[in-house]
């Protein structure tokens, strides 16, 4: 089975390639989803959360994310705790699909992780594939998309490593700071050229 780690910064376009991957195939292991199952109401990161961070559970009991990541990273301190609650049960989870896509016989698993290589995950995977954006451009495409205030967009782009950390330890790099169908059309180059 090849396994493929994909990863860019946040408003890098990662979720889109992660998308048409899943089109043409592979088994994805999305570490996003998996963070979000893991603070569902009932679920123990959540208790732990909402004791590490104030206000961070609204009166229906799930997790206010927006408020959650004003806190989350607002300094490196804060991202460390968060991280040392949620990356342990996310890489448990992680663990279990990456055995499941192995006994069902999956050919190409997608490990659709955005701190690949912040956590050392880059060693999990045969080939590490970056999408890849001028900060400028995610700062943008976040303020546009996500409705995240320009200050917020930039915390959370300094929060993650710079980009020529990631492209240092990329064995494909596709370049997104053009349009959507320039970025698939890479997409189904790589598949063809690397799959």
């Amino acid at each position: 089975m090849l396994k493929i780690g994909l990863t860019g910064g946040i408003g890098s376009g990662k979720s889109t390639v992660s998308k048409k991957l899943d089109e043409l195939g592979a088994f994805v292991v999305d570490a996003d989803k998996i963070a979000r199952e893991i603070v569902e109401p009932g679920e123990p990161a959540l208790a732990e959360l909402e004791e590490a961070f104030e206000g961070v559970v609204l009166e229906d009991g799930t997790l206010n994310r927006q408020e959650l990541a004003r806190q989350a990273f607002a300094t490196p301190e804060a991202t460390q705790k968060l991280n040392s609650i949620t990356h342990p049960r996310i890489r448990e989870r992680t663990n279990e699909l990456f055995r499941e896509a192995e006994a069902e016989g999956e050919e190409v698993l997608v490990y659709d992780m955005p701190l690949l290589i912040e956590n050392g995950e880059a060693d999990r995977v045969d080939h590490v594939l970056v999408v890849d954006a001028p900060d400028e451009v995610r700062v943008q495409r976040l303020v546009e998309y996500r409705n995240l205030d320009e200050d917020d967009a930039r915390a959370r782009i300094r929060a993650q490593i710079d980009r020529e950390t990631r492209l240092a330890v990329a064995d494909t790099v596709l370049d997104n700071s053009g349009d959507i169908e320039d970025l698939l059309e890479q997409v189904e180059r790589f598949w063809a050229e690397v799959v």
